[in-house]
């Protein structure tokens, strides 16, 4: 009698294994389609502002490419107005370059930023002359999606290069938009 409770046991056993193992369409993966060169593109911008003894304005558009979810990089080109004033100075410059930036997405909402900045602009100090000026930007982000595929970002950032002809106080805040994230 125990034998035969015992052989039923492992027939039993062996023939619910083998349904275990059995697959279920539904709990195949489905692998997402592939997505092609300009899916993987994003465009947008930023919008700095800052009032004071320093007004500042900045319209830097930019253009990326995603290499992953979690990882993306792009250009960018900037423009900004910067005017300095105080009880002995008033000073006023264009200033123009360009940005190259990596990123990586914590989350969807949630971001690193890392930037690398070229400046071309007007030194305010007793000779008037063009300077360059390079900034290494480190931070974070948060975007707020407007859609599946834009939203609008905000990001405080740490100029790790400051220098006298700067035209940043840390930290830094950017606002601006996305398009094709």
């Amino acid at each position: 009698m125990r034998k035969l409770i015992l052989n039923i046991a492992i027939i039993l056993f062996a023939i619910l294994s083998v349904n275990s193992f059995a697959q279920d369409s539904s709990m195949i993966r489905k692998h997402p389609p592939k997505k092609n060169f300009r899916d993987k593109i994003f465009v947008g911008g930023n919008l700095g502002l800052q009032f004071g003894t320093v007004t500042f304005a900045d319209i830097s558009p930019l253009v990326g490419y995603k290499f992953s979810d979690k990882i993306s990089a792009g250009i960018g080109a900037t423009y900004q107005y910067y005017h300095y004033k105080d009880k002995y100075y008033d000073f006023e410059t264009n200033v123009y370059g360009g940005r190259v930036f990596a990123r990586y997405n914590f989350t969807e909402y949630l971001f690193a930023h890392a930037e690398y900045e070229y400046l071309n602009m007007e030194a305010f100090d007793f000779k008037r002359r063009r300077v360059d000026v390079v900034s290494v930007f480190g931070g974070a982000g948060y975007i707020q999606r407007i859609s599946d595929r834009s939203g609008i970002i905000a990001m405080v950032l740490y100029n790790f290069n400051e220098s006298v002809y700067s035209p940043y106080q840390n930290p830094i805040f950017r606002v601006g938009f996305v398009v094709g994230i």
